[in-house]
């Protein structure tokens, strides 16, 4: 079975997928890399990963709604100069410190490297990058580091403690997340700690800085391939829209299980995932149940 050829519930599946792994740091797009071959559709494809991811960020922006709010209106009123005439004043960093408006300064700050990432290499990310021996690397690679970082973290900085420097880090570390098997939180998260924010403080920021990359590339791969849907080799619309949906409804109540878990414990059941996982897909792929590259992937 081929991708056009995505049942009604081979969707459900993929967006109940999608929404359990978006915010665990265990790589949404490897995920559904990998149970698409697995129930016969093949590879879905960066596209559906993308717009499906709508859904999930969605989620974000309903349970983050009253921090959204606060930090939109602390940066629009700042820089409508309430704070005072200067430039300082204006971006939160004036005599009267404004620690939200700052926020979203650091949001769009950290949003450039994976924009211009993506754009550079889109066609790999589209292609060569799902790879599923990448995959397994990125998982097994990642998925250490994650560990480490959880360990010699100091976990003392909250996310007002935030800096430039710091958003710029965490940035490039979401950028990584353009190679399936990386996880955007899962990269953000590991870049965190090793700057010192708590676990809690480095997941929430993680869910605010993917809101404009994610809905961005969602809503950019809609409006590119919305002319493209049910022909050879693409979802439909009318499946991918059912996984969009679903994967919201379960990232919303992963959002809210996922933060009750990192206030009181460590990464390590993820991280122990991690390198499950990325043995099991290189033994299915040396049993030929998975194939490395998806057909017409190899350019």
């Amino acid at each position: 079975m081929t991708a056009d050829a995505m049942t009604w519930w081979e969707a459900v599946v993929l967006g109940i997928v999608q929404g359990l792994t978006e915010f665990l740091p265990i790589s949404s797009s490897a995920h559904l890399r990998v149970v698409g071959e697995l129930i016969g559709t093949a590879d879905p494809g960066a596209a559906f990963t993308a717009i499906t991811q709508i859904g999930t960020e969605t989620a974000v922006l309903i349970y983050f709604r009253k921090d959204i709010v606060r930090i939109v209106g602390a940066w629009w009123r700042a820089l409508r100069g309430a704070h005072g005439p200067t430039w300082r004043d204006r971006t939160g960093w004036g005599a009267v410190a404004d620690p939200d408006a700052r926020m979203a300064w650091f949001i769009a700050i950290g949003t450039l490297p994976i924009v211009a990432l993506g754009l550079a290499f889109q066609d790999s990310i589209e292609h060569t990058f799902r790879n599923l021996y990448v995959v397994a690397a990125m998982l097994a690679v990642f998925g250490v580091l994650l560990g480490v970082a959880d360990r010699i973290g100091r976990r003392d900085r909250a996310l007002d403690e935030l800096t430039v420097r710091h958003a710029v880090l965490l940035g490039l570390a979401q950028a990584l997340a353009l190679v399936p098997g990386v996880s955007r939180s899962g990269g953000t998260i590991t870049a965190g700690l090793l700057l010192g924010y708590t676990r809690e403080a480095a997941a929430r920021y993680s869910f605010l800085l993917a809101i404009p990359a994610v809905m961005g590339s969602g809503l950019f791969q809609l409006a590119k391939s919305v002319d493209e849907f049910g022909q050879a080799g693409t979802p439909g619309l009318g499946v991918t829209l059912l996984a969009t949906v679903v994967a919201g409804l379960v990232g919303f109540v992963v959002i809210v299980a996922f933060l009750a878990i990192v206030t009181r414990y460590s990464f390590l059941p993820f991280v122990a995932y991690r390198l499950v996982l990325a043995v099991v897909i290189v033994v299915l792929l040396g049993a030929g149940v998975l194939t490395a590259l998806p057909a017409g992937a190899a350019g």
